[in-house]
């Protein structure tokens, strides 16, 4: 059904444009008859092509640039770890408390220190 009254001749047409071949060509894959149904007649349709729409939200893009400054960090981190006082505090498992009496000792014996300035346990 279509409430387009000429349609329902398009396929008895003799001449025909691009646009109605290209058309036709689809429609004669298939076994159908096109019949008028006026569109004020047919409300069922007619509301549902009618329907308001709610208009699309708006997308705004959101740049953000992460830094990476983990290794700053771990610097940080270490440098606060190897003062004296925390020495003690920071020993993880026991590994330094054989040395914990001299911190010093700690500090250039166990802490081997790497090409980014982080240290590494050298136990």
């Amino acid at each position: 059904f279509t409430d387009h009254k000429s349609l329902e001749h398009i396929l008895d047409q003799k001449e025909l444009n691009m646009r109605q071949r290209r058309w036709l060509e689809l429609l004669s894959d298939y076994d159908c008859d096109i019949h008028y149904h006026p569109g004020k007649a047919n409300v069922v349709v007619d509301a549902l092509s009618r329907k308001k729409r709610e208009p699309p939200l708006r997308v705004r893009a959101l740049v953000m640039t992460i830094g990476l400054d983990l290794p700053r960090q771990i610097l940080n981190a270490q440098t606060k770890a190897r003062k004296p006082e925390n020495i003690k505090k920071e020993d993880v498992g026991g590994m330094l408390g054989e040395n914990s009496r001299d911190p010093e000792k700690v500090r250039t014996e166990k802490l081997k220190p790497r090409t980014d300035g982080t240290l590494c346990l050298n136990g």
